[in-house]
Protein backbone atom coordinates (compact mmCIF):
# COMPACT_ATOMS: atom_id res chain seq x y z
CA UNK A 1 0.00 0.00 0.00
CA UNK A 2 1.23 3.24 -0.53
CA UNK A 3 1.23 5.97 2.23
CA UNK A 4 -1.20 8.31 -0.04
CA UNK A 5 -3.81 5.74 -1.00
CA UNK A 6 -7.08 6.20 0.56
CA UNK A 7 -7.80 3.66 2.65
CA UNK A 8 -11.06 2.54 4.55
CA UNK A 9 -11.60 1.03 7.96
CA UNK A 10 -14.78 -0.06 8.55
CA UNK A 11 -15.98 -0.30 12.29
CA UNK A 12 -12.91 2.26 12.91
CA UNK A 13 -14.72 3.44 16.23
CA UNK A 14 -14.26 -0.65 17.49
CA UNK A 15 -11.64 -2.47 19.32
CA UNK A 16 -10.40 -3.87 16.18
CA UNK A 17 -10.88 -0.55 13.99
CA UNK A 18 -9.06 1.94 16.56
CA UNK A 19 -6.22 -0.62 16.42
CA UNK A 20 -5.70 -0.57 13.00
CA UNK A 21 -6.64 3.08 12.50
CA UNK A 22 -3.75 3.91 15.14
CA UNK A 23 -1.32 1.69 13.54
CA UNK A 24 -1.80 2.98 9.95
CA UNK A 25 -1.31 6.64 11.79
CA UNK A 26 1.67 5.69 13.30
CA UNK A 27 3.16 3.92 9.53
CA UNK A 28 2.26 6.78 7.77
CA UNK A 29 -0.61 6.59 6.12
CA UNK A 30 -2.27 9.99 5.87
CA UNK A 31 -5.78 8.85 3.98
CA UNK A 32 -7.94 7.31 6.07
CA UNK A 33 -11.67 7.20 6.56
CA UNK A 34 -13.31 5.34 9.02
CA UNK A 35 -17.18 4.30 9.75
CA UNK A 36 -19.19 4.28 12.80
CA UNK A 37 -22.49 3.00 13.25
CA UNK A 38 -24.34 4.57 16.24
CA UNK A 39 -21.02 5.81 18.44
CA UNK A 40 -18.61 8.34 16.84
CA UNK A 41 -15.34 7.42 18.15
CA UNK A 42 -13.73 10.20 21.08
CA UNK A 43 -11.03 12.77 20.84
CA UNK A 44 -8.65 9.54 22.40
CA UNK A 45 -9.78 6.86 20.08
CA UNK A 46 -7.09 6.82 18.04
CA UNK A 47 -4.68 8.38 20.29
CA UNK A 48 -1.19 5.86 21.30
CA UNK A 49 -2.52 3.39 23.81
CA UNK A 50 0.44 2.43 25.47
CA UNK A 51 -0.34 6.33 27.05
CA UNK A 52 2.51 7.75 25.04
CA UNK A 53 2.46 11.10 23.03
CA UNK A 54 -1.16 10.90 21.15
CA UNK A 55 -0.33 10.15 17.00
CA UNK A 56 0.41 12.59 14.46
CA UNK A 57 -2.22 12.57 11.61
CA UNK A 58 -6.06 12.43 11.42
CA UNK A 59 -8.59 9.98 10.19
CA UNK A 60 -11.92 10.80 8.39
CA UNK A 61 -14.84 9.54 10.47
CA UNK A 62 -18.29 9.37 9.16
CA UNK A 63 -21.56 7.69 10.09
CA UNK A 64 -22.65 4.36 7.64
CA UNK A 65 -25.24 1.78 8.70
CA UNK A 66 -23.14 -1.00 7.15
CA UNK A 67 -26.38 -3.12 6.87
CA UNK A 68 -27.94 -0.93 4.32
CA UNK A 69 -26.63 -2.07 0.94
CA UNK A 70 -27.21 1.50 -1.12
CA UNK A 71 -25.99 3.24 1.56
CA UNK A 72 -22.67 0.92 1.37
CA UNK A 73 -22.66 1.10 -2.26
CA UNK A 74 -23.02 5.30 -2.19
CA UNK A 75 -19.96 5.22 -0.03
CA UNK A 76 -17.63 3.24 -2.16
CA UNK A 77 -18.85 5.08 -5.43
CA UNK A 78 -18.06 8.50 -3.33
CA UNK A 79 -15.04 7.55 -1.89
CA UNK A 80 -13.50 5.41 -4.32
CA UNK A 81 -10.73 3.55 -1.58
CA UNK A 82 -7.67 1.51 -3.19
CA UNK A 83 -7.87 -0.48 0.11
CA UNK A 84 -10.32 -1.66 2.77
CA UNK A 85 -9.68 -3.04 6.19
CA UNK A 86 -13.55 -4.87 7.32
CA UNK A 87 -13.28 -4.66 10.87
CA UNK A 88 -16.92 -3.71 11.28
CA UNK A 89 -19.08 -7.07 13.29
CA UNK A 90 -21.63 -7.78 15.79
CA UNK A 91 -19.29 -9.48 18.58
CA UNK A 92 -19.70 -10.56 22.23
CA UNK A 93 -19.19 -13.41 24.72
CA UNK A 94 -20.79 -16.82 25.30
CA UNK A 95 -23.89 -15.12 26.97
CA UNK A 96 -24.33 -12.79 23.66
CA UNK A 97 -24.17 -15.14 21.33
CA UNK A 98 -26.97 -17.50 23.22
CA UNK A 99 -29.46 -14.55 23.78
CA UNK A 100 -29.10 -12.95 20.16
CA UNK A 101 -28.13 -15.73 17.79
CA UNK A 102 -30.26 -14.51 14.81
CA UNK A 103 -28.74 -11.35 15.21
CA UNK A 104 -24.99 -12.63 14.72
CA UNK A 105 -25.42 -14.23 12.20
CA UNK A 106 -27.95 -11.61 10.45
CA UNK A 107 -26.51 -8.77 10.86
CA UNK A 108 -22.55 -9.98 10.09
CA UNK A 109 -23.28 -11.93 6.67
CA UNK A 110 -25.41 -8.47 5.71
CA UNK A 111 -22.54 -6.14 6.76
CA UNK A 112 -19.57 -8.26 5.02
CA UNK A 113 -21.67 -8.89 2.16
CA UNK A 114 -22.60 -5.47 1.13
CA UNK A 115 -18.52 -4.35 1.69
CA UNK A 116 -17.20 -7.12 0.06
CA UNK A 117 -19.51 -6.97 -3.05
CA UNK A 118 -19.18 -2.76 -3.41
CA UNK A 119 -15.39 -3.32 -2.94
CA UNK A 120 -15.66 -5.66 -5.70
CA UNK A 121 -17.83 -3.25 -7.95
CA UNK A 122 -15.35 -0.16 -7.37
CA UNK A 123 -12.23 -1.62 -7.73
CA UNK A 124 -10.98 -2.05 -4.66
CA UNK A 125 -7.39 -3.16 -4.69
CA UNK A 126 -6.96 -5.08 -1.38
CA UNK A 127 -9.26 -6.45 1.31
CA UNK A 128 -8.81 -7.08 4.54
CA UNK A 129 -11.45 -9.35 6.15
CA UNK A 130 -11.58 -9.70 9.78
CA UNK A 131 -12.72 -13.41 10.88
CA UNK A 132 -12.26 -15.46 14.78
CA UNK A 133 -10.44 -18.54 15.87
CA UNK A 134 -13.90 -19.51 16.67
CA UNK A 135 -14.47 -20.76 12.94
CA UNK A 136 -13.01 -23.63 13.74
CA UNK A 137 -14.50 -26.95 14.87
CA UNK A 138 -15.23 -27.34 18.64
CA UNK A 139 -12.52 -30.21 18.86
CA UNK A 140 -10.47 -29.56 16.44
CA UNK A 141 -6.28 -30.43 16.98
CA UNK A 142 -4.40 -27.97 19.32
CA UNK A 143 -2.68 -25.62 17.54
CA UNK A 144 -5.41 -25.27 15.15
CA UNK A 145 -4.16 -25.22 11.39
CA UNK A 146 -5.52 -23.39 8.89
CA UNK A 147 -6.59 -26.65 6.87
CA UNK A 148 -8.92 -27.62 10.13
CA UNK A 149 -11.41 -25.49 8.90
CA UNK A 150 -14.73 -27.05 8.10
CA UNK A 151 -13.67 -30.32 9.15
CA UNK A 152 -16.19 -30.80 12.10
CA UNK A 153 -19.11 -29.52 14.31
CA UNK A 154 -18.97 -26.11 15.51
CA UNK A 155 -18.80 -25.08 19.20
CA UNK A 156 -23.03 -24.96 19.76
CA UNK A 157 -23.04 -21.68 21.96
CA UNK A 158 -21.19 -19.50 19.03
CA UNK A 159 -22.02 -21.04 15.74
CA UNK A 160 -24.43 -18.68 14.42
CA UNK A 161 -21.69 -16.09 14.34
CA UNK A 162 -18.97 -18.66 13.49
CA UNK A 163 -21.03 -19.70 10.65
CA UNK A 164 -21.45 -15.52 9.28
CA UNK A 165 -17.39 -15.42 9.50
CA UNK A 166 -16.57 -18.66 7.14
CA UNK A 167 -19.56 -17.90 4.80
CA UNK A 168 -17.13 -14.05 4.90
CA UNK A 169 -13.75 -16.21 4.11
CA UNK A 170 -15.69 -18.03 1.50
CA UNK A 171 -16.92 -14.96 -0.05
CA UNK A 172 -13.24 -13.35 -0.44
CA UNK A 173 -12.26 -16.58 -1.72
CA UNK A 174 -15.01 -16.85 -4.34
CA UNK A 175 -14.49 -13.37 -5.30
CA UNK A 176 -10.68 -13.89 -6.17
CA UNK A 177 -11.29 -16.47 -8.21
CA UNK A 178 -13.96 -15.68 -10.13
CA UNK A 179 -13.33 -11.94 -10.70
CA UNK A 180 -9.39 -12.10 -9.57
CA UNK A 181 -9.61 -9.50 -6.59
CA UNK A 182 -7.09 -9.54 -3.83
CA UNK A 183 -9.64 -9.92 -1.13
CA UNK A 184 -8.09 -12.12 2.10
CA UNK A 185 -9.24 -13.22 5.44
CA UNK A 186 -7.57 -12.81 8.80
CA UNK A 187 -8.59 -15.47 11.83
CA UNK A 188 -7.41 -13.25 15.18
CA UNK A 189 -7.60 -15.08 18.50
CA UNK A 190 -9.45 -13.66 21.39
CA UNK A 191 -8.40 -10.04 21.19
CA UNK A 192 -8.48 -7.33 23.90
CA UNK A 193 -7.09 -3.54 24.08
CA UNK A 194 -8.22 -0.14 24.21
CA UNK A 195 -12.09 0.33 23.30
CA UNK A 196 -13.23 -3.53 24.22
CA UNK A 197 -16.64 -3.93 25.52
CA UNK A 198 -16.62 -4.17 29.42
CA UNK A 199 -20.47 -4.47 29.82
CA UNK A 200 -21.16 -7.83 31.91
CA UNK A 201 -24.19 -8.64 29.95
CA UNK A 202 -22.49 -8.37 26.36
CA UNK A 203 -18.09 -8.47 26.37
CA UNK A 204 -16.08 -11.38 26.11
CA UNK A 205 -13.95 -12.70 28.79
CA UNK A 206 -11.39 -10.75 29.48
CA UNK A 207 -13.15 -7.47 29.95
CA UNK A 208 -15.66 -9.42 31.81
CA UNK A 209 -13.31 -10.19 33.78
CA UNK A 210 -11.07 -7.11 34.30
CA UNK A 211 -14.46 -5.11 35.10
CA UNK A 212 -15.85 -7.69 37.36
CA UNK A 213 -12.65 -7.88 39.31
CA UNK A 214 -11.79 -4.05 39.52
CA UNK A 215 -15.33 -3.19 40.56
CA UNK A 216 -14.97 -5.98 43.97
CA UNK A 217 -12.18 -4.21 44.48
CA UNK A 218 -13.49 -0.73 44.51
CA UNK A 219 -16.31 -1.64 46.21
CA UNK A 220 -14.67 -3.43 48.57
CA UNK A 221 -16.75 -6.96 47.83
CA UNK A 222 -14.74 -10.17 49.51
CA UNK A 223 -15.50 -12.70 46.41
CA UNK A 224 -16.31 -12.59 42.62
CA UNK A 225 -18.26 -15.38 40.94
CA UNK A 226 -17.23 -16.73 37.28
CA UNK A 227 -18.94 -18.43 35.30
CA UNK A 228 -18.14 -22.51 34.47
CA UNK A 229 -15.05 -24.16 35.88
CA UNK A 230 -11.91 -22.13 34.61
CA UNK A 231 -10.50 -25.17 32.97
CA UNK A 232 -11.04 -24.58 29.38
CA UNK A 233 -7.46 -22.76 27.71
CA UNK A 234 -7.49 -19.95 25.69
CA UNK A 235 -5.24 -17.50 23.58
CA UNK A 236 -5.14 -13.94 24.14
CA UNK A 237 -3.79 -11.75 21.88
CA UNK A 238 -3.40 -7.52 22.15
CA UNK A 239 -5.27 -5.89 19.74
CA UNK A 240 -2.26 -3.57 18.66
CA UNK A 241 -0.62 -6.78 17.79
CA UNK A 242 -2.94 -7.98 15.73
CA UNK A 243 -3.10 -4.78 14.25
CA UNK A 244 0.30 -5.10 13.16
CA UNK A 245 0.16 -8.40 12.06
CA UNK A 246 -2.32 -7.10 9.57
CA UNK A 247 -0.24 -4.46 8.29
CA UNK A 248 2.44 -6.87 7.76
CA UNK A 249 0.40 -9.37 6.06
CA UNK A 250 -0.62 -7.12 3.72
CA UNK A 251 3.23 -6.18 2.23
CA UNK A 252 4.01 -10.13 3.32
CA UNK A 253 1.40 -12.35 1.51
CA UNK A 254 -0.99 -12.90 -1.06
CA UNK A 255 -1.68 -16.45 -0.37
CA UNK A 256 -5.27 -18.41 -1.43
CA UNK A 257 -6.45 -19.50 2.52
CA UNK A 258 -7.25 -17.66 5.64
CA UNK A 259 -3.66 -16.81 8.01
CA UNK A 260 -4.31 -17.71 11.76
CA UNK A 261 -3.43 -14.37 14.40
CA UNK A 262 -2.09 -15.02 17.63
CA UNK A 263 0.65 -15.31 20.08
CA UNK A 264 0.97 -18.77 19.80
CA UNK A 265 0.23 -19.23 23.46
CA UNK A 266 -2.66 -19.94 26.01
CA UNK A 267 -3.68 -20.04 29.74
CA UNK A 268 -6.55 -21.05 31.70
CA UNK A 269 -9.58 -19.26 32.15
CA UNK A 270 -8.60 -20.00 35.78
CA UNK A 271 -5.11 -18.08 34.90
CA UNK A 272 -6.46 -15.32 33.56
CA UNK A 273 -8.49 -14.87 36.06
CA UNK A 274 -5.94 -14.64 38.45
CA UNK A 275 -3.48 -12.68 36.38
CA UNK A 276 -6.34 -10.19 36.08
CA UNK A 277 -7.28 -10.27 39.65
CA UNK A 278 -3.19 -9.44 40.49
CA UNK A 279 -3.13 -6.38 37.99
CA UNK A 280 -6.13 -4.51 39.46
CA UNK A 281 -5.34 -5.13 42.80
CA UNK A 282 -8.29 -7.44 44.11
CA UNK A 283 -7.25 -9.34 47.06
CA UNK A 284 -10.49 -11.34 47.65
CA UNK A 285 -12.20 -15.09 46.68
CA UNK A 286 -13.00 -16.53 43.57
CA UNK A 287 -16.06 -18.48 43.18
CA UNK A 288 -16.63 -20.64 39.94
CA UNK A 289 -20.15 -21.28 38.79
CA UNK A 290 -19.81 -24.48 37.33
CA UNK A 291 -23.76 -24.70 36.17
CA UNK A 292 -22.61 -22.30 33.38
CA UNK A 293 -21.39 -23.26 30.20
CA UNK A 294 -17.19 -23.31 29.44
CA UNK A 295 -17.48 -23.02 26.11
CA UNK A 296 -14.66 -25.07 23.91
CA UNK A 297 -12.23 -26.79 25.95
CA UNK A 298 -9.17 -25.25 24.03
CA UNK A 299 -8.62 -22.49 21.20
CA UNK A 300 -5.15 -22.21 20.69
CA UNK A 301 -4.39 -21.08 17.03
CA UNK A 302 -1.54 -22.60 14.91
CA UNK A 303 0.87 -19.74 14.08
CA UNK A 304 3.61 -21.36 12.11
CA UNK A 305 2.36 -19.30 8.77
CA UNK A 306 2.77 -16.29 10.43
CA UNK A 307 5.84 -16.87 12.08
CA UNK A 308 7.15 -17.88 8.78
CA UNK A 309 6.30 -14.46 6.87
CA UNK A 310 8.35 -12.72 10.07
CA UNK A 311 5.92 -11.69 12.06
CA UNK A 312 5.91 -12.88 16.20
CA UNK A 313 3.72 -11.08 19.11
CA UNK A 314 5.46 -8.18 21.25
CA UNK A 315 3.04 -7.43 23.54
CA UNK A 316 2.91 -10.01 26.79
CA UNK A 317 0.10 -10.90 28.46
CA UNK A 318 0.41 -9.29 32.10
CA UNK A 319 1.80 -5.88 29.82
CA UNK A 320 -1.35 -5.89 27.60
CA UNK A 321 -3.46 -6.56 31.14
CA UNK A 322 -1.56 -3.65 32.65
CA UNK A 323 -2.19 -1.56 29.48
CA UNK A 324 -5.97 -2.13 29.00
CA UNK A 325 -6.72 -1.86 32.90
CA UNK A 326 -4.82 1.75 32.66
CA UNK A 327 -6.91 2.48 30.00
CA UNK A 328 -10.43 1.80 31.46
CA UNK A 329 -9.43 3.52 34.39
CA UNK A 330 -9.06 6.41 31.87
CA UNK A 331 -12.25 6.19 30.68
CA UNK A 332 -14.44 4.68 32.89
CA UNK A 333 -16.70 7.48 33.00
CA UNK A 334 -17.16 7.51 29.62
CA UNK A 335 -18.21 3.66 29.15
CA UNK A 336 -21.42 2.24 28.40
CA UNK A 337 -23.05 -0.07 29.98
Amino acid sequence: MKRNEKIFVAGASGMVGSALVRNLLSSGYSDLVGSYHSHPPDATAFSASDGDAALSGAVRTVRLDLTDQAAVKAFFENESPAHVFLAAAKVGGINANRTYPAQFIRDNLVIQNNIIHAAYQTGVNRLLFLGSSCIYPKLAPQPMKETELLTGPLEPTNEPYAIAKIAGIKLCESYNRQYGTRFMAVMPTNLYGPNDNFDLETSHVLPALLRKFHDAKTKGHDRVTVWGTGKPRREFMHVDDMADACLHLLEHYDGPSQVNVGTGTDVTIKEIAETIAQVTGYEGATEWDTSKPDGTPQKLLDVSLLTSLGWTAQISLEEGLRRTHQWYLDNIEDLRG
